[in-house]
């Protein structure tokens, strides 16, 4: 569905943008992908509403045939400093691939009234995905940030677009998504 319209009462999550992340080989530049996220936060944070941030420290602890095991490197979970992180946004450290298990996340979203989620980051099809699919399963309206994020995958990436996304929400560019917050005043 393309982009029709924001929620008054919208957030922005942005996940996974992270140093140790960031550094992996990723199928559209990653410095256009943070790029775009910095911009929709900096217009989320200039409308005064929710930021937030989202890293990874670890994995479930389930069997699967794919996936890093170990120890990160110390400053693996470094928010990208080019978020502008900001004294009011808000950090949920994350221990699965969606964002809202185990955290606090819907509580603090349903705190602040909070009807619509707009998403970015990476992995398209892994993080950014899960965390829809759970957004989508809550009840909140979705959008998808679509040149705010980017997979190691390309093939994983075109499938949550073409086949996920459309599924759980609207998808739109980072200049729509601000244009749209703009027109509200």
């Amino acid at each position: 569905m393309p982009l029709t319209t924001l929620d008054p009462n919208s957030a922005l999550i942005v996940v996974d943008l992270q140093k140790g992340i960031a550094s992996f080989p990723s199928v559209h530049p990653m410095a256009d992908v943070v790029t775009n996220a910095s911009g929709l936060a900096a217009a989320f944070r200039r409308h005064d509403l929710p930021v937030v941030l989202v890293n990874v420290t670890g994995g479930a602890p389930g069997r699967a045939e794919q996936g890093y095991r170990g120890t990160f490197p110390a400053d693996f979970a470094d928010l990208l400093p080019e978020l502008g992180r900001q004294p009011r946004d808000h950090v949920v450290t994350k221990q699965t691939w969606g964002a809202f298990t185990g955290t606090d996340l819907d509580a603090y979203l349903r705190e602040a009234g909070v009807t619509q989620v707009v998403l970015c980051g990476v992995a398209t099809s892994i993080g950014v995905e899960s965390t829809a699919r759970y957004a989508h399963e809550l009840g909140f309206n979705v959008t998808l940030a679509v040149d705010a994020m980017t997979d190691m995958d390309a093939d994983a990436h075109a499938n949550s677009l073409a086949r996920i996304f459309p599924r759980l929400g609207e998808t739109g560019a980072t200049q729509e998504i601000i244009d749209l917050l703009d027109q509200r005043g």
